[in-house]
């Protein structure tokens, strides 16, 4: 299996560059995993293809402004640092650029010095490991200088922070928004508790891996970057309740899916109340254990994200939804429209 059978076309002027004023207002393309059937509609209409006894599963995760702008101290060369996950108290793991000039030892100064980091060692993929120094609070400090750590396919600037969060972002600690769940409202998730559905929250952090591009030929020889997941004992019970009655597991994003697969792998297609790291990559060939549709964005050529829709319902049918999205106008990617695959 090749990176490259994963390619489609994308105009530029179809990549959404700011939010929908109404975070429910964005299109709905409807897949039917098995026929391939499309259909066109809007966001709002998922609640005709949610059923009663179905369970929503929600990462409730919350995007911390994890992009912070310094300069090198002794030189005030400008430094660009994107905190990925936290090691330990007050080190962390963090993408930094020009990475050649952060070498061990290199002390960086933020915000005229109301916080300040020194490069540690290099890890992983050239990240650098930090560790901060300050006086306060971490989270306050980090609020007031960090920016929100869009993707690099968005230019413009995003005026309000709350629009890369969604409305039941709860645990801090991701680098990047689980973006099919910014469609939803208040008003829309009380709609589906009213129709008798389950909703379930679980936590995946999302880190490097949003960020990273498939470099290899070979799909199979792609490394994911792990991510940090929790499950509780509430969410667990719920999505088993939900399969013993005969209802659907709908998850809402691939953060989604990936944290109640990862714990699917782990206990033999069961769930559990659990925390851990997780690594897996889903791509065409995967079984999935508890996951029976998803709702999600329309993704970049070539991504992981884009492997694991085509996991579920088929290469040939994603990317003749793609095309079809193309040739209908969709927004592309995290502030665009939406997907349901059922």
């Amino acid at each position: 299996m090749k990176t490259s059978d994963f390619y489609f076309n994308l105009p530029q002027e179809l990549i959404a560059q700011d939010p929908l004023e109404d975070r429910s207002a964005s299109r709905l393309l409807v897949l039917g995993k098995e026929s391939g059937s499309i259909t066109h509609r809007h966001f709002t209409d998922i609640l005709d293809y949610l059923r009663p006894g179905d369970c929503l599963v929600l990462n409730n995760t919350k995007v911390i402004p994890a992009r912070l702008y310094g300069v090198r101290e002794g030189t005030g060369a400008v430094i660009e640092i994107l905190l990925l996950k936290r090691r330990e108290h007050d080190i962390w793991e963090t993408l930094v650029k020009p990475g050649k000039k952060a070498k061990p030892g290199t002390k960086l100064i933020f915000g005229d010095g109301i916080l300040q980091g020194e490069v540690l060692d290099i890890v992983e993929e050239g990240n650098r490991l930090i560790q901060f120094s300050y006086e306060g609070i971490f989270e306050e400090i980090l609020d007031k200088l960090g920016q929100m750590p869009l993707p690099p396919y968005i230019t413009h600037e995003l005026k309000d922070k709350n629009r890369y969060q969604t409305v039941y972002a709860k645990h801090e600690g991701s680098a990047a928004a689980p973006t099919a769940g910014l469609h939803f409202t208040p008003k829309l998730l009380e709609q589906v508790r009213d129709q008798g559905i389950q909703i379930a929250e679980v936590t995946l952090h999302v880190g490097l891996g949003t960020f990273r591009p498939v470099k290899v030929e070979d799909v199979t020889q792609h490394h994911m970057h792990s991510e940090f997941y929790e499950v509780t004992e509430e969410a667990a019970s719920l999505i088993r309740q939900t399969k013993a009655s005969g209802g659907r597991v709908i998850c809402v994003g691939t953060t989604s899916c990936r944290t109640i697969e990862s714990v699917a792998t782990r206990f033999d297609g069961n769930i559990r109340a659990c925390s851990g790291w997780t690594e897996i990559f889903i791509y065409p060939g995967y079984q999935f254990q508890l996951m029976d549709g998803l709702i999600t964005n329309f993704h970049l050529p070539e991504s992981t994200l884009l492997m694991l829709v085509s996991a579920l319902a088929g290469k040939e049918h994603i990317l003749h939804a793609y095309e079809a999205a193309v040739k209908e106008e969709y927004r592309f990617f995290s502030f665009g429209d939406a997907m349901f695959i059922v």
